[in-house]
This record gives C-alpha cells, structure tokens and sequence, in this order.
C-alpha cells in the first residue's frame, strides 16, 4: 500500500524535542509550532502578532490541533521558542518546504546574503547575524536560509546552502555579496553551477 505522503506542518515538525519540563506543559508543541508558522506565513511580525492571529483563527485551528488549554499567550510563544534547538528547527523547516515545493525545470534560484537589523549586542560584544538566502524566482518561495559562522562571511555559507537544499545543475543569480570576480569564479567551481549574472539589490 502507498504510503501518504507527509506535507502537513505537524508530519514535518513534530520531531522537535521538547524542552519543557513536564508539569510545565499547558499546550502542545505542535500547536505552538504550527500556529506561529501560520501566523508568519499571514505576517506576523512578533509574539504578540501570533498570539493575535491565534485567536483570530481560533475556531479553524481548532479543527486540526488540540489546543487544550486555548491559544497559547506571547509570552508562552516567546519562551518556549526560545528554549527549542534553532538548528532542529530549521531542519523541519526545510524538510516542510522540500514536501511542499518543487523546483521547475531551468528556474533561477537567487543567493542573497543580508544582516539581520537589530542583531548586533553591544552589551554582550555579539557581532550582527548573517544570513543567506536561496529564493526560487519562478515559484517565489523561500527554498532555505543558513545562518552565517560569526568568523566567516556569507560567500562559505553557499555551499552548505546548496548542500542542504540537494541543489543540482542550476542557474543562480549572484546579488551584491559577490563583488569581485575572484569570489564570483571560486564559488562557480565549488557549486559547479551556471552564473547568469549578478545585480544589485535595493
């Protein structure tokens, strides 16, 4: 018998350790993931903007996830976000969009390396947080982000772009990350990939 295939949020992300202590739980993790997915799907921006939208689709929520105890508060979306493995998280992420999406034949998978306003911490000397992006131009999705080493810049990051999201022989569009032909031919021959090009974004 065919086995059916997994594309729902909660197939994908209920692998996620959780990292709460037992007596603690009052909702579900799989409820807290996938109503703040959705909910920045639909442009949420924060906690509060999650738990907004929570209770906004409470009853269509309702007819897929359990929710105990209701929808979960900011608060809660906030700590228990910041107590789960960013790493696993990311992962299931990736994992959801290769089950959702299918790159089409001679698409241009853009590569695009931007700093995430706010990131830098003065108090703690913590430099500001890179990260580049894969973008597939003709189905307009996300296809992953890889985080850039502290010690690093984003041009080491592509490869492990390509690795995790098992990119082939494509044509990629080069942004404004690349300005030298040095780095543009180094990362054509560790990518094996055909450049069409590079531009600068806004």
């Amino acid at each position: 018998m065919k086995l059916k295939p997994k594309i729902t949020i909660a197939d994908h992300f209920a692998v996620i350790q959780d990292p709460r202590i037992d007596r603690t739980k009052r909702h579900k993790l799989i409820d807290i993931m996938t109503i703040a997915v959705c909910a920045v799907i639909c442009g949420a921006d924060g906690w509060v903007a999650v738990e907004t939208y929570g209770c906004a689709k409470y009853e269509w929520l309702k007819t897929f996830l359990e929710l105990p105890n209701g929808i979960p508060s900011h608060d809660t979306f906030a700590r228990v976000f910041a107590q789960i493995n960013p790493q696993q998280f990311q992962e299931c992420f990736l994992s959801w969009m290769k089950s959702i999406q299918k790159i089409t034949d001679g698409e241009v998978v853009a590569l695009d390396g931007k700093t995430l306003r706010g990131s830098y911490d003065t108090s703690s000397d913590q430099s500001a947080i890179i990260m580049v992006s894969a973008w597939a131009t003709t189905n307009k999705l996300v296809l992953g982000q890889v985080k850039v080493d502290e010690k690093s810049n984003e041009i080491t990051a592509i490869p492990e772009v390509k690795q995790r999201l098992k990119l082939g022989i494509l044509s990629v569009a080069l942004s404004q990350m690349l300005n030298s032909l040095v780095i543009l031919f180094a990362v054509i021959g560790e990518l094996k990939i055909h450049c069409i090009g590079y531009w600068m974004l806004p």
